[in-house]
């Protein structure tokens, strides 16, 4: 079924879990500038552009998902979204220094035999 998808396809598959994973990031950052929760910090944090750039990811992320339904069943397509538990802590890390460890590594070898033995 994979080897007949195209190459754009393919870039959704794997391009969504990445777009989501840096709207993660995004998120992250506009957590360290977030006010209080009242109305004033509610209304200061609606107006932070990292946070729009966020919101803009995942609906961006959300419109290519869309066109790869098109052509992947929902069953194996969503198997790709685990690829953000590890797209998330590899950004964490570059971008916050936030260690990678043992059980990281071990943990994204299950999620690729996931992948392998949904899709394969």
């Amino acid at each position: 079924m994979f080897a007949s998808l195209s190459p754009v396809t393919w870039l959704g598959l794997l391009g969504t879990p990445l777009l989501i994973a840096m709207g993660q990031v995004l998120f992250k950052m506009t957590s360290s500038t977030a006010g209080d929760f009242s109305l004033r910090g509610l209304l200061a944090l609606a107006a932070n552009p990292v946070l729009i750039a966020a919101l803009a990811l995942y609906g961006f992320g959300t419109i290519v998902w869309i066109y790869v339904l098109k052509s992947v069943p929902l069953t194996l397509a969503y198997s790709f979204m685990g690829l953000t538990f590890c797209f998330v802590p590899l950004l964490a890390q570059l971008f916050f220094g936030e260690p990678l460890t043992f059980r990281y590594a071990l943990g994204t070898l299950l999620i690729f035999a996931g992948l392998l033995a949904i899709n394969g």
